[in-house]
C-alpha cells in the first residue's frame, strides 16, 4: 500500500512538473526568433542574479527585477558581480562588441537547465529581455503577493529579439477625466511589460488643464476644475453659475518630474501635448482674452459645445479656440512651452492642432485684418499661420513639434512631424513631403471605442474589435518606411471614469498594438496571437489588471432585407467558437 501511495504521489509530481515544462511559450509582442529547446530551468531561492556591469542603469534594472521576483515568489535573490557565473544563475550582460542587428533595444536570451543568459548592446535591451523572461515564468509571477506551492519552471529556449519601430506608444487623455500620479505610474508599469516606450500625455483640453504653469497660475486655479457630472459626455445640461466646481486636479511640476523619472527608469519617454488652437476651453476659462470672441467662459463639464457634422467641418456653439490674430496668444504660448520644455526631456512637444471650429474666426474683424496683412487666402491658411508660429516657439525651446494631421491643412510647418489620426491619408501625405510620421489611425488604434457588441458595451460613437486592431500596419503601401517613426494607440477618456474602466478598454487591444509596432510584419498571425492572448489573460488576473474578453463575444449584425424583414447575422471573431 505504501508503495502504491508513493507511486501515485510520484505520478502527481511528474504530472505537475511535466505540465509546467510543456507550458507554451506565449510572448507578447512576438519576438523576432524563438527556438524552443527540450530542457527547462527551475527557479529557486538559491538562484543568483549575476550583473558584471557597473553601469548605473543596469544596476537599477537588476534591483527592480529582484524586487519583482520577491513580491510573488518570496525568494530573496542575491545580486552578485561575479566574473564567472555559478550554476543556477541569471546573468545580465552588456555585449563587449556591439551586435548591429540588436540595435539599442534588442537582446538575445538563452534559457537552459542551469540558468539564463541575457545579453544586449544597451541597458534598454536588457530591460526588454527581462520583460520577456518574466513572460516565461508561470502566470503567478504577476501576483502582488507571495504565491505558495508554485513550481517556478521556465521552458528552455533561445530568443533573438529587437523592435521594428523606435516609436511604440500609447496616449492617455487625463484632461476629460483626471488620473492621479500613482495611477499614471500603474499605467506606465503596464506599458513597460509589453515593450511600449512612449507615453503620449494629453494634458490639456476643453474639460481640464492638468499641468502647473507657474507663470500662469490661473490655468490650474481655474482651468483644472469643473462641475462634477456623470453620464454620457456631450449630453449634460449647462452648469449653473453657482454650481460647485469640485471635479478635476492637476500635476504639480514636482509631480511631473517624478513621473518622468519613473517612466525613464522603465525606458519610456513622455511626449507632452498642449492642444491648441482648438480644444482650449480650459485655458480660455482662465484667460478669456485669448479668444477672438471676448466674453465669460467656463471649463466644459460635458455639455454640448460643438457640432461634429460628417466631413469634419466643425461648428462651435461656444468659441473654444485661441485667436491666431491675437499677439497675447503667442506670449501666452511662449510661457507655456518654456515651462513644458523644461519639465519634459523628450525631444518632441505635441501641439494638438485638431478639430478647430472656425466659425467664430470667420466673424472676427481681427482675423480678417490678419488675412489681409499676411495675404492668407482662407481659414486653412489662417490655422497654418498659427501652427508655423507655434513651431517657431517650440523650436526656440530646443524641441521638435509634432501635431495631429490637421496641421497639414493650409501648408505644413517646415520641420513639423505629423501624427495621423484621421485614417492613414494624412500620414501618407506628410511622408511624401519628407516629414516624420507617427501612425495613429482611429480606424485601428482608438482604444476608447467599444470593443464588443453595442448591447454589452457602454455606448461610444464607434466600435473597434481586437481583430481589427491587430490588422494595424504602420507603413502604408507606396510610402518610404524611413519616414514612419512608428505608431501608437490612443485612449481618450470622455467616457472613461476610472482606472478599472481604462484598463478594460486598453487590454487586450494594446497587446495587438504592441505587436504591430515591435514585431516583424511577417511574424504576425491572428490565430497564433489569440492563443497567446488567452495565456496572458491569466497573467492579467494575477496582476489584478482589468481586461476585456470581448473577443469571445458574438458579432451581431442586424439588417433589413429587400422584403422588409429583419435579418440577424451572427459571426465570431475567433474560429471554432459556437454561438448559442
Amino acid at each position: 500500500m505504501k508503495k502504491l501511495l508513493f507511486a501515485f504521489a510520484l505520478s502527481l509530481v511528474f504530472a505537475v512538473t511535466t505540465g509546467q515544462e510543456t507550458r507554451p511559450i506565449a510572448i507578447i509582442p512576438q519576438p523576432v526568433k524563438v527556438e524552443k529547446l527540450t530542457d527547462s530551468f527551475r527557479f529557486t531561492e538559491s538562484v543568483s542574479l549575476v550583473v558584471p556591469s557597473k553601469n548605473a542603469a543596469v544596476q537599477t534594472i537588476a534591483t527592480s527585477f529582484v524586487s519583482k521576483l520577491r513580491s510573488s515568489t518570496g525568494f530573496a535573490i542575491n545580486i552578485t558581480d561575479a566574473e564567472v557565473a555559478s550554476s543556477s544563475s541569471i546573468v545580465l550582460s552588456l555585449n563587449n562588441t556591439t551586435e548591429p542587428q540588436l540595435g539599442n533595444e534588442g537582446y538575445s536570451m538563452e534559457v537552459g537547465a542551469t540558468g539564463v543568459q541575457i545579453k544586449a548592446n544597451q541597458p534598454a535591451g536588457l530591460y526588454y529581455g527581462i520583460q520577456t523572461l518574466l513572460q516565461l515564468f508561470p502566470k503567478e509571477i504577476e501576483s502582488k503577493e507571495v504565491v505558495m506551492n508554485v513550481s517556478w519552471i521556465l521552458p528552455a529556449c533561445r530568443i533573438t529579439d529587437y523592435p521594428r519601430f523606435a516609436w511604440r506608444g500609447l496616449m492617455y487623455d487625463v484632461s476629460r477625466h483626471f488620473f492621479t500620479k500613482d495611477q499614471m505610474k500603474v499605467f506606465i508599469d503596464d506599458m513597460a511589460k509589453y515593450k511600449f516606450n512612449l507615453l503620449h500625455w494629453h494634458l490639456t483640453d476643453d474639460q481640464g488643464w492638468r499641468v502647473e504653469i507657474k507663470s500662469l497660475p490661473k490655468l490650474t486655479e481655474v482651468g483644472a476644475w469643473r462641475v462634477d457630472k456623470t453620464g454620457s459626455f456631450n449630453t449634460f445640461s449647462k452648469p449653473e453659475p453657482n454650481e460647485p466646481r469640485t471635479y478635476g486636479g492637476f500635476y504639480t511640476q514636482d509631480d511631473i518630474r517624478e513621473i518622468v523619472k519613473y517612466a525613464k527608469e522603465r525606458f519610456i519617454d513622455i511626449l507632452p501635448e498642449i492642444d491648441v488652437p482648438g480644444h482650449s476651453m480650459a485655458a480660455i476659462a482662465a484667460y478669456p482674452d485669448l479668444t477672438c470672441t471676448p466674453g465669460t467662459y467656463v471649463v466644459n463639464s460635458g455639455e454640448k459645445f460643438m457640432e461634429w457634422p460628417a466631413g469634419g467641418h466643425f461648428y462651435g456653439l461656444v468659441d473654444n479656440a485661441l485667436c491666431p490674430a491675437n499677439e497675447k496668444v503667442y506670449d501666452f504660448l511662449d510661457k507655456v512651452f518654456t515651462e513644458v520644455a523644461q519639465l519634459f526631456p523628450f525631444g518632441y512637444i505635441h501641439m494638438g492642432g485638431d478639430e478647430t471650429a472656425r466659425n467664430f474666426w470667420e466673424k472676427s474683424e481681427a482675423i480678417k485684418g490678419l488675412m489681409k496683412r499676411e495675404n492668407l487666402k482662407n481659414l486653412d491658411e489662417v490655422q497654418s499661420y498659427f501652427v508655423k508660429r507655434v513651431e517657431k516657439i517650440i523650436m526656440a525651446k530646443g524641441k521638435k513639434m509634432i501635431g495631429w494631421d490637421e496641421i497639414l491643412d493650409g501648408g505644413l510647418a517646415p520641420n513639423a512631424a505629423v501624427m495621423s489620426w484621421r485614417g492613414i491619408k494624412g500620414g501618407i501625405e506628410a511622408a511624401k513631403l519628407g516629414h516624420e510620421v507617427v501612425m495613429s489611425p482611429a480606424t485601428f488604434v482608438y482604444i476608447d471605442y467599444m470593443q464588443g457588441d453595442l448591447s454589452t458595451e457602454p455606448p461610444v460613437y464607434a466600435s473597434l474589435r481586437l481583430k481589427k486592431t491587430y490588422e494595424f500596419e504602420p507603413v502604408p503601401d507606396g510610402v518610404d518606411a524611413k519616414f514612419i517613426k512608428g505608431g501608437q494607440g490612443n485612449l481618450w477618456t470622455e467616457q472613461i471614469y476610472n482606472v478599472r474602466q481604462a484598463q478594460y478598454m486598453t487590454w487586450p487591444r494594446a497587446f495587438a498594438i504592441a505587436e504591430s509596432v515591435w514585431s516583424k510584419k511577417e511574424r504576425k498571425e491572428w490565430d497564433d496571437f489569440v492563443g497567446r492572448v488567452e495565456q496572458h489573460f491569466g497573467r492579467l488576473d494575477f496582476a489584478e489588471t482589468k481586461f476585456s474578453k470581448a473577443m469571445y463575444d458574438a458579432i451581431v449584425t442586424p439588417k433589413k432585407t429587400s422584403e422588409g424583414k429583419l435579418q440577424i447575422n451572427l459571426a465570431t471573431e475567433i474560429d471554432g467558437i459556437d454561438i448559442y
